[in-house]
C-alpha cells in the first residue's frame, strides 16, 4: 500500500468510539517488524508499537483510530472513501485517519532512525478517554519504557497545510452552581426569594468574562456560562433554586483557585453550592526543543511556510504526555470540516503530511 491507498482503507474501516474496526489488528500485522504491546482495558483497544533502530532518542507518533458518529445527511457513504474533486471524503478524514495513516506508512517506508521510533495509538479518544492513551502510558512509564518525544497527528493547521503547530493546550475546568432561593406564587413575589431575580444583575460580570490575560502562547481564561435553568415551566410559580454550568478554558495562569475566588467574589451574600471538576490541565511545550525545532524544519521545508506556535482550540491524548515530562507536539491537515458532515480532506494534504513525517525522521539527529 502505498499512503493514500491505506488511508482509504482506514477510512473504510468503521471504528466509532470506543471499536477500532479492526483497525488495531491490521497496523500491527503491517509493520510486523515491530515489537507490539496491548494494553486492552474495558472494551477499550490500545497499542504500542516500537523499534529500536539505534542508541538515541525514542521518538513517538500517538494518534486514534476512533471516530465520532457519523450523522445523517451525507453525500455519499461515511464508511467508503469517495475521492471527488482532489479531496477524499468520509468519516474520520481529518480527524484523524489521515494523520494515522500518514505516519504508520512513514515509519514503515523508514529503514535507518538515530534512536527508537514507536507509534502509541487507542480506540477511545473521542469518548470518555478513560482507559485509552492513559492506560498506555500508565504500562510505559511502569517499564521505563516512555518517549523522550511525542508528535500526535490531529489536525492542527487552519488556512493552509503547514500553518500551525499546537505546542500546548489550555486545560478545561467545569462549573456547577446551585443557587437556592424560596419558591412561592407569582403573584406574590414579595413572599417568596426568586433566584432568578438574585442573579440576573451579576450575570453581567460573570458571562463570557476573562478571569486572566493570557500571554504570549495563550488567550485569556474566559468564565463561559453553558447552562441555566430553574422552575417547572410553569408561569405562575417561581423557583426555588437556579442551576449553572460554566466551563472554563484555562491558561496556565488559571487553576482552580482562580476559578472558584472568581465565582465566590461574584456571588457573595448568596446562598449557593459550587462544584469543579477538570478533565484537563493546561501545558506548553519548550519551543526551543529539538522537537520543536526539527518539526518546523520539517514543515517548511515541505510546505514553504513557516509554523505558528498555537495552543489554540479543545483537548487531545498530549494532555496525558506532558505530566510525564514528554515533549510533545501537535500536527496534521487542515482542521475545518472534523466532526462535521461530508469530512474531508485534500489528497494534496495528505500526500505532504506524510512527506512532513519522513522528513522529520529521516533527518533526526
Amino acid at each position: 500500500m502505498n499512503t493514500i491507498e491505506l488511508f482509504k482503507f482506514m477510512i473504510g474501516s468503521k471504528s466509532q468510539t470506543p471499536d477500532d474496526g479492526g483497525l488495531l489488528d491490521f497496523i500491527q500485522s503491517y509493520l510486523g517488524d515491530f515489537e507490539a504491546i496491548r494494553v486492552d482495558v474495558e472494551g477499550v483497544k490500545n497499542l504500542f508499537l516500537y523499534k529500536k533502530f539505534s542508541q538515541g532518542d525514542h521518538l513517538c507518533f500517538a494518534g486514534h483510530v476512533d471516530v465520532v458518529p457519523a450523522g445523517d445527511g451525507w453525500d455519499s457513504d461515511p464508511y467508503i472513501a469517495i475521492e471527488r474533486g482532489g479531496y477524499i471524503y468520509g468519516r474520520g478524514a481529518q480527524d484523524m485517519k489521515s494523520g494515522v495513516a500518514t505516519f504508520v506508512q512513514a515509519i514503515k517506508d523508514t529503514k535507518h532512525f538515530n534512536g527508537t521510533l514507536s507509534i502509541l495509538l487507542t480506540s477511545d479518544e473521542e469518548g470518555e478517554g478513560t482507559y485509552g492513551t492513559i492506560e498506555v502510558l500508565n504500562y510505559l512509564s511502569e517499564k521505563n519504557m516512555l518517549p523522550d518525544f511525542a508528535v500526535v497527528a490531529e489536525p492542527t493547521c487552519e488556512r493552509a497545510f503547514g500553518d500551525a503547530i499546537k505546542v500546548g493546550r489550555r486545560g478545561s475546568i467545569n462549573g456547577y452552581i446551585t443557587l437556592r432561593g424560596k419558591q412561592g406564587h407569582a403573584a406574590y413575589p414579595e413572599k417568596s426569594i426568586n433566584p432568578i431575580n438574585l442573579i440576573a444583575p451579576r450575570l453581567a460580570n460573570m458571562a463570557g468574562v476573562d478571569i486572566d490575560n493570557g500571554d504570549e502562547f495563550f488567550s485569556p481564561s474566559k468564565f463561559v456560562i453553558t447552562d441555566i435553568r430553574a422552575g417547572m415551566e410553569v408561569t405562575n410559580v417561581t423557583p426555588n433554586e437556579l442551576k449553572i454550568m460554566f466551563n472554563v478554558r484555562n491558561t496556565t495562569l488559571t487553576s482552580q483557585k482562580e476559578v472558584r475566588e472568581f465565582v465566590e467574589k461574584n456571588l457573595e451574600g448568596l446562598d449557593y453550592d459550587l462544584r469543579l471538576t477538570q478533565g484537563s490541565y493546561p501545558f506548553k511545550t519548550d519551543t526551543k526543543t529539538k522537537l520543536v525545532k526539527n518539526l518546523d524544519a520539517s514543515i517548511e521545508k515541505i510546505s514553504g511556510i513557516k509554523p505558528k506556535h498555537s495552543t489554540a482550540g479543545g483537548t487531545s491524548d498530549a494532555r496525558h504526555m506532558a505530566p510525564l515530562g514528554i515533549g510533545v507536539v501537535e500536527f496534521g491537515v487542515i482542521n475545518d470540516t472534523i466532526h462535521a458532515i461530508n469530512e474531508r480532506t485534500t489528497i494534496d494534504e495528505v500526500e505532504k503530511l506524510y512527506e512532513v513525517f519522513k522528513h522529520l525522521i529521516d533527518t533526526w539527529e
